[in-house]
């Protein structure tokens, strides 16, 4: 995805495969981006190979067990707030299972966590030859399942990095998005208890016009607004604005980078 500009009041948003497919260079295009757009920051936009470089490792990790922790049957022992979906989706279990599979031979990775939008993202190893990473995307994930299986499905791995991407399903189930945002927070604040130092890039939710799915735009634009602002003041959190990079000029959806649902991003969305 290609850097969209960030207003002069707001810290620099990274994009992913510019920071990743870009990070060999030592300079690109995000810097001279950044040096305009953080007028009012002191901290400029990084290479992901530059925020890797700084990167302590985690060392603790999960304590091993049998399997994957199911979601959990009863409601209240979810953590956070908002809907409650995937308990009973009969997919998840099986793509658990696979991360579960692979837990080996992907400690250290940049973990990729979120809901379909980055499950479907096929070409993720593909895209980033020379980095390795862990597609940890569940289908139908709401903010408070991804949350759930935080520690599990990602720290447990050990990341090098993190990437958050998630709320699209939130706000189809009609949530506020205050939820999601808490949430998201709440992921945030994990990762600072395992390393202070260990960088996360969080998501905007990219616009949609799924008609059985349907997302009031000015809640998705509220809780963006709020998700951009997520990066001030945290020195290893950083913003993809993928609702920016995928969106019209004015912010409304754009079918090029779409699959025919309108929903999910085509192959021309993941590159963008």
């Amino acid at each position: 995805m290609q850097t969209p500009l960030s207003s002069t009041k707001r810290r620099p948003s990274i994009s992913i495969v510019g920071l990743m497919a870009c990070a060999a260079l030592s300079s690109f295009s995000m810097a001279a981006t950044a040096s305009r757009a953080a007028t009012s920051l002191s901290r400029g936009t990084r290479s992901m190979r530059s925020i890797l470089a700084s990167v302590s490792p985690v060392t603790s990790a999960s304590p091993e067990t049998k399997g994957p922790t199911p979601y959990p049957q009863d409601d209240k022992n979810w953590p956070g707030k908002g809907p409650i979906r995937g308990k009973d989706f009969a997919w998840v279990p099986g793509e658990r299972a696979v991360f579960w599979a692979h837990r080996t031979e992907e400690k250290r990775a940049i973990v990729f966590a979120g809901d379909s939008l980055t499950g479907g993202w096929k070409s993720l190893a593909q895209d980033f030859p020379d980095l390795k990473v862990a597609n940890r995307g569940v289908g139908g994930d709401v903010s408070r399942a991804l949350l759930f299986r935080f520690n599990e499905d990602v720290l447990s791995f050990n990341p090098k990095a993190v990437v958050i991407e998630i709320g699209n399903n939130d706000l189809t189930a009609g949530d506020r998005m205050g939820s999601t945002l808490s949430n998201i927070a709440e992921m945030i604040d994990l990762v600072a208890k395992r390393d202070p130092q260990l960088s996360v890039i969080v998501c905007t939710i990219p616009p949609s016009a799924k008609p059985d799915a349907p997302i009031d735009p000015a809640v998705r634009n509220a809780l963006n607004e709020r998700i951009r602002k997520l990066p001030q003041n945290k020195s290893n959190v950083y913003l993809c604005d993928v609702a920016a990079a995928v969106s019209n000029a004015d912010g409304s959806f754009n079918p090029e980078y779409y699959c025919s649902d309108k929903l999910h991003l085509a192959p021309a969305g993941y590159k963008k």
